[in-house]
């Protein structure tokens, strides 16, 4: 009774009641491998719905990620313009100063004013400016643009700067354009028998 009630298919029970010492039957065995290979069929649905899920998270994650990068590099500057905005309003005040009339001397003073805080700002950034103008010529921070022969100055000497050079945060932003010194090449005598 208890092998009829563990099998709970008619057939099965013929075969053990025949004497087969009870060795499970065809259908036993197949209803067996049905179930567990229903039992794989649904961890193989979970599986793969796991795995869906995985690759839709990742794939979000990603859109995520690139849709905060893209935001912080629009905004990276943010600090910087919010730091020139009272430049502007400096400007703005020595233009309407100088259209009031008079000399142009506020004018040049009102500029004069916006240029140091425009460069305390940029120095407050980390841009520092190189001032080449007698210092020893380097090409990794100087663009010499004319070189001029002066038997008195020491040569690679920068002796003239058009534009200063920029760094920030020790990163070349410009070169400096300068003028550098030489020696003056002596004259070579000719030989008069070269000829």
């Amino acid at each position: 009774m208890s092998s009829e009630s563990k099998d709970k298919t008619p057939e099965s029970a013929e075969p053990k009641a025949a004497g087969q010492s009870g060795e499970p039957t065809a259908a036993v065995e197949t209803e067996r491998l049905r179930t567990e290979l229903m039992k794989k069929e649904a961890e193989a649905r979970e599986n793969y719905d796991r795995y869906v899920r995985a690759v839709a998270d990742l794939d979000n994650f990603k859109k995520r990620t690139q849709r905060e990068r893209a935001e912080q590099l629009r905004f990276a500057q943010e600090p910087l313009i919010r730091d020139l905005l009272p430049v502007v309003d400096n400007l703005e005040r020595a233009v309407s100063h100088a259209e009031g009339g008079g000399n142009g001397q506020p004018l040049v003073e009102g500029v004069s004013l916006v240029l140091r805080s425009l460069l305390d700002l940029l120095e407050k950034h980390g841009v520092k400016r190189i001032e080449a103008r007698g210092a020893l010529f380097d090409p990794t921070q100087h663009e010499a643009l004319a070189r001029v022969e002066l038997p008195d100055e020491e040569p690679n000497r920068v002796v003239d700067q058009y534009q200063p050079g920029y760094l920030l945060h020790d990163r070349l932003l410009r070169a400096a354009q300068v003028t550098v010194s030489s020696r003056p090449e002596k004259a070579v005598e000719s030989d008069p028998n070269d000829d």
